[in-house]
């Protein structure tokens, strides 16, 4: 069985939607046992269907402010894992003299899908659902 690090950093485009996902599940699995932390490239506003669909399986991400990756004051987490291209190639570059584990996770932006909001909706899910998984995955919750 692999060790949880001590700390993840999850980055993506904005902060606003797939990083604090998966901040909040994995925060909800590991409770205090890791630090966890997550961060934007840009800056961004918290989406609230993102919100919603955490709401539905009982994980409150409403609090949550986004942050630019630029503006931590600390980056030095034991794993980095980026859910966006843009977002992957950021954290290369701020982490290439850092002993640090970079990952990436290609994960689609719900944001874009189109149609009625039960639709919409779905995508969200669809994006919580498959973070959850892959932390399930990474993360022991032992």
């Amino acid at each position: 069985m692999i060790e949880n690090p001590s700390s993840v950093l999850f980055v993506c485009s904005e902060n606003a939607l797939r990083s604090p996902m998966a901040e909040a599940l994995t925060k909800h699995r590991l409770r205090t046992a890791v630090f966890v932390d997550s961060a934007g490239v840009r800056d961004g506003d918290l989406d609230s269907m993102a919100i919603a669909v955490m709401d539905e399986i009982g994980v409150d991400m409403s609090r949550h402010k986004s942050k630019r990756l630029n503006d931590l004051m600390d980056t030095s987490f034991a794993v980095i894992v980026t859910l966006s291209p843009e977002a992957h190639h950021k954290a290369i570059e701020v982490t290439r003299l850092a002993a640090c584990e970079v990952e990436y996770w290609p994960t689609p932006d719900p944001s874009v899908a189109e149609g009625h909001r039960d639709a919409r909706l779905a995508a969200y899910r669809e994006l919580r659902d498959y973070l959850r998984k892959r932390i399930e995955i990474r993360f022991s919750d032992q």
